[in-house]
């Protein structure tokens, strides 16, 4: 009688074991216009590959019809906010101009989602920060946003430096009060900060110019 084989062959290869399997996931996914585009897509993607890791997917926040240029986006929001709140461990896009508005934006929020020990995965780009490649382009992309800071640095300290060379004054033009005027005011019996509100100075300056120091 032929012995019956028992597979022991995993039914998703790609499943890591161990502490993999403990890392709760969940997915973002938006789509700017409601005509014609469907964020099912991009989420369905996403479910598929998070059943393929073994993650289990606690969570989904979907925007619809909401341009990524936008500051605000309510299942963004909540999703950081969760997100500090520990209730998941992995944040799974379709892809990054999904997530991030830029990639300024994109780099804050990993940095923000490292310091919270998330980890942070891209379908399209297939960028995975749990993993020693994804760690290493996210150092790569940190350098590169970090040079292009001290360039933008580096030319407005050039640009004041030339401004200074040619005799124009830097910083914002000091207001004229006149301490007749304050005196007077204080004369009636007005409170420093008001006389400050009416001559669109702090009631500190305004102090400073009716004593003299101005």
């Amino acid at each position: 009688m032929a012995v019956k084989k028992t597979s022991t062959q995993a039914p998703f290869p790609q499943v890591v074991r161990g502490a993999d399997l403990d890392r709760r996931a969940v997915l973002y996914s938006r789509v700017s216009t409601l005509n014609g585009q469907d964020p099912e897509m991009q989420s369905r993607e996403i479910r598929e590959y998070c059943l393929r890791r073994g993650w289990p997917l606690v969570g989904e926040y979907v925007d619809r019809g909401i341009s990524g240029a936008k500051e605000r986006r309510p299942q963004l929001d909540r999703l950081i906010a969760d997100a500090h709140k520990r209730k998941f461990e992995v944040i799974v896009v379709w892809k990054f101009d999904r997530f991030a508005r830029s990639v300024s934006h994109l780099l804050r929020a990993l940095e923000n989602f490292r310091a919270l020990g998330i980890e942070f995965v891209s379908l399209s780009e297939q960028i995975d920060t749990s993993t020693p490649t994804g760690k290493m382009i996210f150092t790569v992309l940190g350098a590169v946003a970090e040079l292009e800071r001290s360039l933008i640095a580096e030319r407005v300290r050039a640009g004041l430096r030339n401004a200074k060379a040619k005799g124009r004054k830097l910083g914002r033009p000091s207001k004229r009060v006149n301490p007749t005027q304050i005196a007077a005011l204080r004369a009636q019996g007005v409170p420093w900060r008001r006389i400050g509100t009416q001559l669109g100075v702090s009631a500190a300056t305004a102090y400073a110019a009716c004593k003299g120091r101005l």
